[in-house]
């Protein structure tokens, strides 16, 4: 199953590092990035692949959300269809 990873928050050394590592610890695979900073905010949404991963996925959304606290971004995570039905025109 496919996921959307989204982070935004004050740019600062270390993000992607640091949410990619989180990723790989858990089994989740990175199919496709994309990521900017804007004026000193940093963005980023992740296509990622779940399928493999070692906690379920409201555990794996936990920890991204505690990771986020701990370098005061927001990082959420969707599941890929539910992620497309709330962006459809």
């Amino acid at each position: 199953m496919r996921a959307i990873v989204t982070v935004i928050g004050k740019d600062t050394v270390g993000i992607i590092a640091n949410v990619c590592s989180l990723l790989a610890e858990n089994g989740v695979n990175v199919l496709d990035i994309s990521q900017t900073v804007l004026q000193g905010y940093f963005t980023m949404i992740m296509m990622v692949d779940v399928s493999g991963s070692k906690v379920d996925f409201a555990e794996l959304s936990v920890k991204l959300q505690e990771r986020g606290v701990q370098q005061g971004l927001d990082i959420r995570i969707q599941r890929e269809d539910i992620f497309e039905a709330m962006h459809r025109i």
